[in-house]
C-alpha cells in the first residue's frame, strides 16, 4: 500500500484539484439558447472546479445531453462509448435559414401540407448509410479555422462530404407546418443537414426549429449523477500477469506478461486506478496511466 500512495503523488499535480470532485464523469442537460462552452463555464463555477471538458458540441439553439468530465477524466473522452446518438428534432416547413436552424431565419413561405404516409415512406427509405455535406455553420475545421467562423465572415470555402448511418428515423407528430421526428444516428452526424435532405426529398423547404439530444450511447441525463467510467469505456479489459507495481509505477512492460497478447488497446483496472495500454508490433505502450477512479 505505501507504494500505491507514492504512485498517486507522482501523478500530474495539475490534475489534482483541491476538491473532492477532482475526477468526475456525468451527464449534464444543456438548455437552448446558450453555447456549449459558455454552459461548461457555468458548470465549472457551480462545482468549483478548474479542469473540465465536454464531448460532443451542441449548437446554441439545441438542448439536451452533454457529457462532462472533470480532472483526469477529461483524458477519457476518446475512449467512451458515445454512439449511436438519438435526437428529437422539429422541422419548420417553409422557413429558410443559412444556419439551417432558427438562429438566422431569412424567409418564411407558405407551403402545402404533406401526406403523413409519404413522410413515413421517406423516413423508411433513409435508413442506412447516407452521404451529405455538413452545415456551413458547423464546428468543422477548414485549414485550422472553424467553418462557422468562416461563414460568419462571409468567406468562401468548401466542405467535404461526410457519411453517417441512420439507424432509426420515426415520425413523432406532424402539425403543419411543424414536423417532429426522432432520429438515431452514428457519431458525428449532422441532424440539420439530414433535415434539409428530408425537406428536399419532400419537394419543399424547411429549417430546424428545435433540436434535443436525448442520449449518446448509454449516456442519458440522470440529474448529473456521477458515473464510473469503466462501465462506459469502449475498450476490452486485459490482465497483467507480472507485478502490478510495474503498472502503477509506469515501468516498461512486456507483451508476454499480458493475458491477452493480441495487438490492440486495452483497459487495466487495479483497485482505484485505471490505465489504458496499447499492444503493438513494437511492444507495449501506455496510452493513459494512473487515472484515479472516484
Amino acid at each position: 500500500m505505501p507504494k500505491r500512495l507514492h504512485f498517486s503523488l507522482q501523478s500530474d499535480e495539475s490534475d489534482n484539484l483541491q476538491s473532492p470532485l477532482q475526477n468526475r464523469l456525468f451527464v449534464a442537460y444543456k438548455p437552448a439558447s446558450i453555447g456549449s462552452n459558455r454552459f461548461l463555464s457555468q458548470i465549472k463555477r457551480r462545482y468549483g472546479v478548474k479542469k473540465a471538458g465536454f464531448s460532443g458540441t451542441l449548437d446554441p439553439f439545441a438542448k439536451g445531453v452533454l457529457i462532462i468530465a472533470f480532472g483526469q477524466y477529461t483524458k477519457l473522452f476518446r475512449y467512451l462509448k458515445k454512439a449511436p446518438k438519438r435526437y428529437r428534432a422539429t422541422l419548420w416547413l417553409g422557413a429558410q435559414s443559412p444556419t439551417l436552424d432558427i438562429e438566422k431565419v431569412s424567409q418564411i413561405s407558405e407551403v402545402k401540407s404533406l401526406d403523413t404516409k409519404r413522410i413515413e415512406a421517406l423516413f423508411a427509405d433513409l435508413i442506412g448509410q447516407i452521404s451529405y455535406l455538413p452545415p456551413k455553420y458547423s464546428a468543422k475545421k477548414i485549414a485550422g479555422r472553424r467553418a462557422y467562423d468562416l461563414a460568419r465572415a462571409d468567406q468562401d470555402f468548401e466542405l467535404k462530404t461526410v457519411e453517417s448511418t441512420i439507424y432509426e428515423l420515426n415520425l413523432v407528430h406532424y402539425t403543419h407546418p411543424f414536423l417532429t421526428f426522432d432520429i438515431t444516428i452514428s457519431e458525428g452526424g449532422y441532424v440539420r443537414s439530414i433535415a434539409q435532405i428530408i425537406a428536399q426529398r419532400l419537394e419543399t423547404v424547411g429549417t430546424l426549429s428545435a433540436l434535443e439530444r436525448v442520449n449518446e450511447g448509454d449516456f442519458v441525463y440522470q440529474d448529473e449523477l456521477p458515473l464510473d467510467p469503466i462501465h462506459y469505456l469502449d475498450l476490452p479489459r486485459n490482465r497483467y500477469l507480472g507485478d502490478t507495481e510495474d503498472i502503477l509505477l509506469g515501468r516498461k512492460l512486456k507483451r508476454s506478461d499480458f493475458k491477452i497478447q493480441n495487438e490492440g488497446e486495452y483497459l487495466l483496472v487495479y483497485d482505484t486506478i485505471l490505465s489504458i495500454i496499447a499492444i503493438t508490433e513494437d511492444g507495449v505502450e501506455y496510452r493513459l496511466n494512473g487515472v484515479k477512479r472516484c
